[in-house]
């Protein structure tokens, strides 16, 4: 990894050549993302903005010889490098892992409160989305999955909701923690930025998810009961940090870290995965174990 992403970072050229070729690519997309924060760690954001605008501008000039969507590209520059520019820089600025995640989660909250403020009726701006769902449930023998999601509009709208908000985040953040992960193989200067093991969303977001769930079970709005959720789910970072945090401290095998990772690809284990990381994650942030185990060395 390390010969690789000093590669990257020697001349501007060799990130354009890798930011080019791998943004339209349905699985090397990650990679554009990733590399992307590393370049804005390790090179600024000017530069490594440079040399997106870069690789765009080639992009476009080729499907405008081979007749491709313009606007494919462009939609893919905006939703993979911006959100990739925007973490990096939040990362170089305030040099915390920690207060990056928190911004992180905090933009995402709002951005979810925002959309349901916009869109007002979200019923029906899902229904396309929850119509294909329905046909798709029908067709693969799944009567009656496809019964409850038609009994219940507004639960499985609001399911579209949380399922896009929450998987567009995650995706943001592996762009992160993995683009700093690649920084800190090509960099000395990681110090001040943290460590993923000691990451801790804090008692300030858990009081705000406890407030916004008393508040969602109280009023019963889709809008806070969406909020609330997504926040929760959100703690499953902290609760993976917390794995890796007993590994660095010996408390337990690499293996169960890699059986950890292995779950979370199980299609019918990771949700269940996912909220039990949650529900580590959000009782660190409250009684931070970590940080008293630290005390007691």
């Amino acid at each position: 990894m390390q010969p690789l992403a000093a590669w990257l970072v020697a001349r501007p050229q060799n990130a354009v050549l890798v930011l080019a070729t791998t943004l339209l690519m349905p699985v090397l997309q990650v990679l554009s993302g990733i590399v992307m924060v590393l370049l804005v760690l390790k090179q600024g954001v000017r530069l490594a903005v440079t040399e997106g605008v870069i690789a765009g501008t080639l992009l476009l000039l080729i499907a405008l010889v081979v007749g491709a969507p313009l606007m494919q590209i462009v939609a893919s520059m905006l939703t993979t490098w911006l959100p990739a520019v925007l973490l990096g820089a939040v990362l170089q600025i305030t040099r915390s892992l920690t207060l990056t995640m928190q911004v992180s989660v905090l933009v995402a909250v709002l951005l979810t409160f925002g959309f349901h403020v916009v869109v007002g009726d979200v019923v029906a701006y899902w229904e396309p989305v929850t119509a294909a769902m329905l046909q798709w449930a029908r067709d693969n023998g799944l009567h009656e999955q496809a019964q409850l999601m038609a009994s219940d509009p507004g639960m499985t709208a609001n399911m579209v909701t949380i399922a896009i908000v929450l998987s567009s985040w995650m995706l943001y953040v592996l762009y992160l923690l993995f683009g700093y992960r690649v920084y800190a193989s090509v960099s000395e200067d990681t110090g001040t930025y943290g460590r993923f093991c000691d990451l801790n969303f804090g008692r300030v977001l858990a009081l705000i998810l406890a407030i916004a769930s008393l508040l969602a079970v109280a009023s019963e709005m889709a809008v806070l009961q969406n909020v609330a959720f997504v926040m929760f789910a959100m703690f499953w970072i902290q609760g993976l940090a917390v794995v890796h945090w007993m590994h660095a401290e010996r408390q337990l095998p690499l293996f169960v870290v890699i059986a950890t990772y292995v779950l979370m690809l199980m299609p019918m284990l990771n949700v269940f995965l996912i909220l039990t990381l949650a529900i580590v994650g959000y009782v660190d942030a409250w009684f931070g174990f970590r940080r008293r185990a630290a005390v007691k060395q």
